[in-house]
């Protein structure tokens, strides 16, 4: 029989560094079902990447004096380096600054203008950095970006735009048709309601701007922004357009778009129209799940600051716990499509229940037994008794109930299913009671019996986790002569008795040893809270980061005069290493720029201060601060430990004189 295919996605990742375990989040179960199709005998490609373009990318290699992929190529590295240790399979890791997708961009580009899909025009509109995006007056939230709630700023600039208001009505049919084109069905209502209804706008689709992008081949004072830019890396990774289109002629249309919420409209109303627009199918379905929540900040008594002892960073986890653990973690505990929570506390409270205790101890006590009793041998399955039949009923489902659950994109479900046979097979153990059979010698065949249904259990079960958690398995199956590298499928798992008496098998090490929750959770605190005294202990050295407030002497208005004030517009700004309260600002001036240090740390995110308008003391005697050569000082109010930029009232061209 000819192999079906399947081909599966995660949106690309934007290369920002900060890689933690949210991010890991997507990826694991998009691997989890791209390797469980695999063993079920599907021909499957898996996808992953990251999306490499746009202004904040260009900003920030500027301000370290880096080309963008100088900048970039490190990031990149590390990512690949975390799904290594994770183990993801992907067939294909595409960035969008390969020269296939490039070219592949450009084409459609090309047709979508030629068929008059892509006009140019003048776009007027707010821009949020951060998330790349514009949005009308209307769109906006109390003012501010109503993505991400931060600051936006006006733009004006030739560009060209994608007619999205045209496919209004044959999206409007594709959810209505389709009830299965976007899951959970929550996220339907909110894509017609919000957007459909409320009047698709046409799409800008390229700034004149920005430098790093992909130029438009026939007008290159333009390059292509983020959505034709981004969204087809999922056709460019297998070809399309290219000499070679096989893989784009076998894979094509996606089985699934594995998304977060936060960017569902991308994937169901954007990327769908272009598709429509080149007219080639559009995606299967597309699954926006929810967020990975990080939680149970806890107080430091000794400081009395609010310190995160929450571990983040996937390395340090994988480290002290194995990838299995954090896989397991991520694929089990977040509710399908909803929020989910981590904190330590749970983490390992996941990994002793499930892990350790379910799992670990079913298989070391069932190899200890058969070494203890049969000498390692396994015994024949000779005398049928009660619990076998119920045993043996689940272990022959499992893998139809997890494949169902699969399906329908439950993993926690699948696992479920898994682990319920896990948990039957302990139960088993309990109620056959094996020491007690193995005290009388005419019992000797019902305990062979026993043994031998709960090894096949464990066969079943492992052969069945290796989508989930690929290496604890591997070592599992070992003990009984069974090398996972060559378990290419699951043919075998719907069957009871396929292991053979006779065969040796290993006394297994614990594969997941407990955790002292209550010890392990005080020396992550500790560790955590002692990272924090060394730093804070690094700040305090900075004394040239110390604030001495003076009572101000009266000045007369010739003093005043002597005072030079601007208004600048804050074009990017970094957090100054070492120094808990200075950013490093970059100003523009109008015709020149300068560069900042202020100390609004504890007030401003970066995020929040590019593209905002201030009031700069531009005559200020430069001063180096914690080694930041400061060319001015913004300035700002402050009332009982709030502090406030001071920005113009109405918007001013910036080097406007401030009288």
């Amino acid at each position: 029989m000819e192999k079906k295919n399947f081909y599966i996605t995660t949106p690309i990742y934007y290369p920002s560094g900060n890689w933690h375990i949210g991010t890991c989040y997507t990826t694991v179960v998009c691997d989890a079902i791209a390797r469980f199709k695999r063993m079920s005998g599907y021909d499957v490609f898996f996808l992953t990447g990251t999306d490499e373009h746009g202004q904040k990318i260009e900003e920030k290699a500027k301000e370290q004096g880096k080309t963008p992929i100088e900048f970039i190529d490190p990031i990149v590295d590390g990512l690949k380096a975390i799904w290594a240790k994770l183990g993801i399979s992907y067939d294909r890791f595409i960035r969008t600054t390969d020269a296939d997708h490039i070219k592949c961009v450009q084409k459609i580009f090309k047709t979508l203008y030629e068929k008059g899909d892509i006009y140019k025009s003048e776009y007027e509109g707010w821009y949020c950095t951060p998330c790349e995006s514009f949005w009308t007056e209307g769109q906006l939230k109390d003012g501010k970006c109503p993505d991400c709630g931060r600051e936006v700023h006006l733009e004006k600039e030739e560009s060209y735009f994608f007619r999205l208001s045209k496919y209004a009505d044959r999206l409007r049919k594709l959810f209505n048709d389709n009830p299965e084109f976007l899951q959970p069905k929550s996220r339907v209502n909110e894509m017609i309601n919000n957007f459909i209804d409320a009047g698709l706008q046409d799409l800008c689709v390229s700034r004149t701007s920005i430098k790093w992008g992909i130029p438009v081949d026939f007008d290159p004072n333009h390059v292509v922004y983020v959505w034709v830019d981004a969204l087809p890396n999922y056709i460019s990774a297998l070809g399309y357009g290219a000499e070679d289109s096989s893989l784009f002629d076998k894979f094509w249309p996606c089985d699934l778009h594995m998304t977060g919420k936060e960017i569902v409209r991308f994937h169901t109303l954007i990327w769908p129209a272009i598709l429509m627009a080149l007219d080639l199918p559009v995606p299967k379905r597309v699954y926006g799940h929810g967020w990975l929540l990080i939680g149970g900040d806890k107080l430091s008594k000794s400081k009395g600051d609010k310190i995160s002892t929450e571990l983040t960073d996937p390395n340090e986890i994988i480290e002290r716990y194995g990838s299995d653990a954090l896989r397991y973690f991520l694929l089990r505990e977040i509710p399908f499509g909803n929020d989910g929570i981590y904190t330590n506390e749970i983490l390992l409270h996941r990994i002793n229940s499930d892990l350790a205790n379910d799992l670990g101890n079913l298989v070391s006590r069932t190899t200890a037994m058969i070494n203890q009793y049969f000498g390692g041998i396994l015994p024949s399955p000779i005398e049928a008794g009660e619990f076998d039949d119920d045993l043996i009923n689940i272990a022959k489902n499992a893998y139809k109930n997890a494949s169902l659950a699969i399906d329908e994109i439950n993993v926690p479900k699948a696992l479920g299913e898994i682990f319920k046979l896990i948990g039957r097979a302990n139960k088993y153990i309990d109620e056959t009671t094996p020491w007690i059979l193995a005290k009388d010698e005419s019992k000797k065949a019902r305990l062979g019996t026993v043994l031998y249904n709960l090894a096949e259990s464990i066969r079943i079960s492992a052969t069945l986790l290796l989508p989930f958690i690929p290496n604890a398995p591997v070592k599992i199956l070992k003990c009984f002569g069974i090398d996972a590298e060559k378990l290419l499928n699951f043919d075998s798992v719907e069957t009871f008795g396929v292991l053979k008496a006779g065969i040796s098998v290993e006394k297994c090490a614990p594969i997941f040893p407990r955790i002292d929750v209550k010890k392990e959770l005080k020396e992550i605190d500790d560790m955590m809270i002692k990272r924090h005294k060394e730093k804070e202990k690094e700040l305090k050295k900075m004394a040239n980061n110390t604030v001495i407030e003076e009572k101000a002497p009266e000045i007369t208005i010739d003093d005043f005069a002597k005072v030079e004030l601007k208004v600048a517009k804050v074009l990017t700004c970094e957090e100054v290493k070492g120094s808990k309260k200075l950013l490093k600002l970059t100003l523009s001036l109008g015709d020149e720029e300068r560069t900042v240090a202020s100390g609004i740390k504890e007030y401003y995110k970066c995020e929040d201060l590019v593209g905002k308008k201030v009031v700069l003391v531009s005559n200020l005697k430069k001063a180096k601060l914690c080694g930041v050569e400061s060319q001015g000082m913004i300035l700002c109010a402050e009332k009982d430990g709030k502090v406030v930029i001071v920005s113009p009232s109405q918007d001013m061209p910036e080097g406007s004189i401030v009288r």
